[in-house]
């Protein structure tokens, strides 16, 4: 007898409602196509649900900043004061800018120290991802957590400094005043476009590692531009033959903006008559444009919510 070999039929595509059985048992297991970003309203709420690690690793990052150090946390006033030293010998005393500023002193200490608060936000932003790649590749959590944080941190490294500040203005006879309230939205508005830029620049600097490299010259730039050292209005006032969109420029440059803001608030002499028109909506806008922004923009990038 000849023997009938059979062969099994060739395997069958799944048909759609097994695929489409599949897909609800995942989604009823709360599993997730891999490499899916998550919609907008969902990374919020995950970011915020890790509100506790990003107030806890400024803190140790902040904390560790000086450990190396003999004075520690010392380092934390003193850099900036000696920041404001340099720059008083340079600027006040060499170059002559504080001619014709009252209160030159408190003036620049308090254009250092806020626009050190701009620059080290977004200097730690750059690195904030591709510094941080152990962290990123180990754990699963939402990347802006990152660049939030380590402007976090320099808030915190801020507020010290504002404490030294008082001290400052105080020895040079500016009295407080209840306008010193106002450093607080100030400070809101300031963080708040701090933090965009720089989760815009965390994106960037993961993206082509250069940019690390060129940020400095490029702050350094920013900060001649802005008013740290010396007046804007009394530069508009004496050179009255510059073109004459340079004036409203250099006022409505955010670094400047709130600079000037602080200013406005924490020293007497220091008027409104020195302000660009409608500056707090000038505050406002740049503080939404480059928060709501830099996130968007930062969360367009977030390839999953479990890789960097």
């Amino acid at each position: 007898m000849s023997q009938v070999l059979h062969t099994p039929p060739p395997p069958t595509a799944p048909s759609p409602a097994g695929t489409e059985d599949l897909a609800a048992l995942a989604v009823r297991h709360g599993l997730s196509v891999s490499g899916a970003r998550p919609s907008l309203p969902d990374y919020v709420r995950r970011l915020w649900a890790r509100r506790h690690f990003i107030g806890a690793f400024s803190t140790a990052k902040l904390t560790a900043q000086y450990s190396q150090a003999k004075l520690g946390q010392v380092w934390q006033v003193m850099t900036p004061l000696l920041n404001a030293a340099v720059y008083f010998l340079i600027f006040g005393v060499l170059l002559q800018t504080k001619k014709g500023v009252p209160d030159y002193v408190p003036f620049l200490v308090t254009g250092v120290f806020i626009w050190t608060f701009t620059q080290s936000s977004i200097m730690a932003g750059t690195k904030a991802i591709s510094g941080n790649l152990g962290l990123v590749r180990a754990l699963h959590f939402p990347r802006a957590a990152l660049p939030v944080s380590f402007c976090l941190q320099q808030l915190k490294q801020l507020l010290y400094s504002m404490a030294a500040l008082v001290v400052i203005l105080l020895a040079f006879g500016v009295p407080p005043a209840a306008s010193w309230v106002l450093a607080i939205p100030v400070l809101v508005l300031q963080f708040t476009f701090n933090a965009g830029v720089a989760m815009i620049m965390a994106r960037l600097g993961s993206k082509i590692p250069d940019i690390a490299q060129l940020m400095p010259f490029a702050l350094r730039t920013w900060m001649y531009v802005s008013g740290v050292m010396w007046s804007i209005d009394q530069l508009i006032a004496k050179h009255g033959d510059l073109p004459s969109w340079v004036g409203p420029v250099l006022q409505a440059n955010p670094a400047a903006v709130y600079i000037d803001l602080m200013r406005f608030a924490l020293i007497d002499t220091f008027h409104a008559s020195q302000l660009p028109s409608h500056v707090w909506a000038l505050a406002l806008g740049w503080a939404l444009l480059a928060g709501i922004g830099g996130f968007i923009y930062f969360w367009k990038a977030e390839e999953t919510y479990g890789r960097g």
